[in-house]
């Protein structure tokens, strides 16, 4: 792998170890108590995390070149968490195979994002840099919901370090 590559696929590991973790502490909930009120700026579970799931899957398709644009966010809410869970999982398995291709090359590219303005080319290396500071942006609202709803919040952030890494992140290190 190209060493300017290497912190991308290791954000891309640590998204889907936090996204899993996050997941795994919500298993309990069913439908009505994942779409239940909750602080936050979306107001549920289901809303935040759906939030991000769809985001997840624009800056893909557009990493991707795949065509589908704002359409992605025509998803709809998924109602139950382990639904919600499945699909988030397919997008970070595709989003670790992306980073596990870059280069310094493929980073210095130009993306199409379609928005409501019309089509704008981003660079691949910032349209990355955006997408985890959204995801984890909104895993650290969700985080709240989670102490709202009486769950004990799992930590997200015992990934990249030796020390005190979570016994869990392992199976995601390279």
């Amino acid at each position: 792998m190209n060493r300017s590559a290497w912190p991308y696929l290791q954000m891309a590991l640590n998204n889907a170890w936090a996204n899993a973790t996050l997941y795994r502490a919500l298993s309990g909930l069913d439908a009505p108590a994942f779409a239940a009120e909750r602080p936050g700026f979306f107001p549920s579970f289901s809303a935040t995390l759906n939030h991000v799931c769809e985001v997840d899957l624009f800056y893909l398709d557009a990493l991707e070149q795949g065509g589908r644009g704002r359409s992605v966010f025509g998803i709809g809410a998924i109602a139950e968490p382990v639904a919600l869970a499945t699909v988030q999982a397919e997008a970070d398995r595709r989003l670790i195979a992306f980073c596990r291709a870059l280069d310094g090359q493929l980073l210095a590219q130009s993306r199409s994002t379609d928005r409501p303005e019309g089509p704008v080319e981003e660079r691949i290396d910032a349209l990355l840099l955006h997408l985890f500071q959204h995801q984890i942006h909104h895993r650290g609202q969700a985080h709240v919901q989670v102490q709202h709803a009486g769950i004990a919040p799992p930590q997200l952030d015992e990934f990249h370090l030796e020390f005190e890494r979570a016994p869990s992140a392992q199976a995601y290190r390279m």
